[in-house]
């Protein structure tokens, strides 16, 4: 890798590697289109509970079209529509939705969905679940949320080392879907020195488009002066990617939400530049910052293709009964 480095200095060519997969995953691409089909069908106002994903321009562009964004749903009028974002709700957030007479659209990430059902299983057979993840994030609030009395968060490697468990021997864990999969290993590796008997889950929980992404950047970073990761700042996948880059061998990385947050300085020196963006990015953000660097000599642009994905979830159940009756499009199952 570093003669490949070393060979495209000398050749004196700018080139631009840029990771495959990147962009949306098939989660999130189900929680946007959930929103233009229930404007499309209910009309303005749509109310959504949080950022529908954790990307600005996605916000920005369905507030433009008549979404109202909410931090809760008691902000939301007796009556009207709310989605839930992607990142999925606990069962009070539900009961209070539905205690508002409010109409309802999930738009939880079928992979999330999976984790919650997972934490109540395991909640009924009474284990105690250590809970990978980052404290405050949505996610991490509406897994919790399953089954609060069983379950304890575990915040990276560091927060291992001080967890205290009621039962050693009956312990298993969990993560939030859009973590760094070799920090949450390192993590489970550090638990697992302290309790022997912790139990892996039945199935991964770091989704398929987090692992494919951290794959591909990988898969870059050795031979990259600079990596521009786009997504926003509360974006973990996207964040996460930054880390990985870094890790991976990349000698500089930064996260962008677009083209005008790329800077200047940080192509001092620079011929090689990877570009990839996380799981909630519109591909239209990437071909901004991709226009950007053309400007600026990097015009060569190979793309690094380390999975395939055709992955596709079908709408919310409630909103394709409506979209049927009224006879508009539904994304197929």
């Amino acid at each position: 890798m570093a003669a490949a480095r070393e060979r495209a200095a000398w050749d004196g060519g700018k080139r631009v590697l840029l990771a495959a997969p990147r962009g949306y995953c098939a989660g999130v691409d189900r929680a946007v289109e959930a929103v233009e089909k229930a404007l499309d069908l209910y009309g303005a106002p749509v109310y959504v509970r949080k950022e529908i994903v954790h990307n600005k321009h996605v916000v920005r562009t369905l507030e433009a079209r008549g979404a109202v964004f909410v931090a809760e749903t008691d902000q939301v009028p007796e009556g009207e529509t709310v989605v839930f974002s992607a990142h999925g709700v606990s069962p009070a957030v539900r009961a209070e939705a539905d205690a508002r007479s409010l109409k309802a659209i999930d738009a939880t990430c079928p992979l999330v969905t999976k984790v919650h059902r997972e934490a109540t299983r395991f909640a009924k057979q009474d284990y105690e679940i250590l809970l990978i993840g980052h404290e405050g994030h949505e996610e991490v609030e509406g897994t919790a949320g399953e089954a609060p009395e069983h379950i304890t968060l575990v915040d990276g490697p560091e927060a291992a080392d001080a967890v205290r468990v009621r039962d050693p021997e009956k312990l298993v864990w969990l993560s939030q879907t859009t973590l760094s999969v070799d920090e949450t290993m390192e993590t489970v590796r550090r638990l697992r020195e302290r309790f022997p008997h912790l139990q892996d889950p039945p199935s991964d929980d770091i989704c398929y488009a987090t692992q494919n992404r951290q794959v591909a950047v990988k898969k870059i970073a050795p031979e990259a002066d600079l990596v521009i990761v786009v997504g926003s700042a509360n974006s973990s996948n996207s964040v996460r990617l930054v880390e990985v880059a870094l890790d991976g061998g990349a000698r500089a990385a930064h996260r962008v939400d677009g083209a005008h947050e790329v800077e200047e300085a940080w192509f001092e020196g620079v011929t090689t530049v990877g570009v990839t963006s996380g799981a909630s990015v519109p591909e239209v953000l990437v071909r901004d910052v991709l226009a950007h660097l053309a400007e600026r000599g990097y015009a060569q642009v190979e793309e690094v293709t380390t999975a395939q994905e055709d992955l596709v979830f079908s709408l919310p159940t409630d909103l394709r009964r409506d979209l049927k009756r009224r006879q508009l499009p539904v994304t197929p199952v």
